[in-house]
């Protein structure tokens, strides 16, 4: 039988290796549009964050990236060492961080250039804080306001958890933190209402995998029933509602919300636990069923992850690949300067920002275009496995 120090060195083990694979992802993946702005135009935590990586480690996609993968580390090591004394068996704590490791939604975080996965962090800091010294962190608390907008649901949280507490000074320390933030950050309605309600589900459904997220809705309904209501599942339904609720009227930036999602997992998986062990072995197949089909899903995922761009060859439309806004750019500006072509000029503003990023520069030597209808000198075709997904093209100007 497996003890407690080698399930610590399989571990450790396991996430070094894991910390590899998303270095080597990273390297394969091109800037977005999105992840452009926050190198070269936004002024926010994350931007001097990722600013930073880049000046030390120069301008290139794994320092684009690196930061976020350590979040990544620090997150995983805060969530296995608060479940320390969570599980009764090092087999089921082994288990548990095992699947945070891989949720596609941690797994994805990790390699982008958003606010998720830092955030995943700072709660479960305040969290492990909270457990640790059986009290809340004023200090993290203030210091989340000028991190990030989305702490504001942290807030709210925490708010409502003080009603059932009868905590007066959390109670008002929350009420003030939530309506800075308000203050501060504001809150995005605009545009013409329309329901994305089911798209939320089906973004649940990928962030934990379908089956994972039927049983994390079930698992809080089932602590609300039972009043097992902790500061956690506070956290994880409010931001779970909030985003159903929101979502009825307006598309939703799942960031904000998918962080204070995940972290219910341990509780989750304990529920699941305690579920199949009270059953007979003759009544257990149901249970021992799902969890291998979650435990294929997320391999699944990771191979994925590693290995996304031969999708291209099954997938009709190359926009519908999942990792679209990633790729292409960097082929593409090492082709221009593979032809000594370091200034363009485009009407696509999206591709001029990407670009800058691999320093191809703005200049009116060359005008460049997706569009085949425009009269060009020449061109430059980026293709996966053999399939040409991506043409470019070139018309000299001067």
């Amino acid at each position: 039988m497996i003890n407690a120090k080698s399930y610590n060195y399989l571990f450790y083990f396991l996430l070094s290796l894991l910390v590899v694979v998303l270095l080597f992802v990273s390297n394969t993946l091109s800037i977005s549009y999105k992840e452009a702005l926050n190198v070269f135009e936004n002024t926010s935590v994350l931007t001097y964050i990722t600013k930073t990586s880049i000046y030390l480690f120069g301008q290139n996609d794994i320092a684009l990236r690196l930061p976020f993968i350590v979040f990544y580390i620090l997150s995983v090591l805060l969530m296995y060492k608060s479940t320390e004394k969570y599980f009764k068996y090092d087999r089921d704590r082994f288990l548990s961080i095992i699947i945070f490791m891989v949720l596609p939604g941690v797994l994805s975080a990790s390699l982008l250039v958003n606010s998720a996965i830092m955030v995943t962090f700072f709660t479960l800091l305040y969290l492990y804080f909270f457990h640790k010294e059986k009290k809340h962190s004023y200090v993290l608390l203030f210091l989340y306001l000028f991190i990030d907008n989305s702490f504001a649901i942290l807030y709210f949280a925490i708010f409502l958890f003080s009603l059932k507490s009868k905590d007066k000074k959390i109670l008002i320390t929350s009420l003030v933190l939530f309506s800075l933030s308000m203050y501060i950050y504001g809150f995005e309605s605009a545009g013409k209402p329309k329901g994305y309600f089911l798209d939320t589900f089906a973004i649940y459904s990928t962030i934990f995998s379908p089956l994972l997220f039927v049983y994390f809705v079930y698992t809080i309904y089932r602590a609300g029933v039972k009043n097992e209501k902790t500061l956690t599942w506070y956290i994880s339904s409010t931001a779970l509602l909030l985003s159903l609720i929101f979502s009825l009227r307006q598309r939703i930036y799942i960031e904000d919300y998918a962080p204070y999602v995940v972290i219910s997992l341990p509780y989750m998986l304990k529920t699941f636990y305690h579920s199949y062990r009270v059953r007979l072995k003759q009544f257990r197949k149901k249970h021992y069923i799902s969890a291998i089909l979650v435990f294929i899903m997320l391999f699944l995922n990771v191979i994925l992850t590693i290995i996304n761009k031969p999708l291209y060859l099954v997938i009709p439309n190359e926009r519908k690949h999942f990792a679209y806004k990633y790729h292409f750019i960097k082929e593409i500006a090492q082709e221009l300067k593979k032809r000594k072509i370091n200034n363009v000029y485009t009407t696509d503003e999206r591709l001029q920002l990407r670009l800058k990023y691999y320093g191809i520069e703005k200049g009116y030597n060359y005008f460049i275009t997706f569009n085949k209808a425009t009269i060009y000198t020449s061109s430059i075709t980026v293709n996966y496995y053999g399939r040409d997904l991506k043409t470019l093209y070139i018309k000299k100007v001067k």
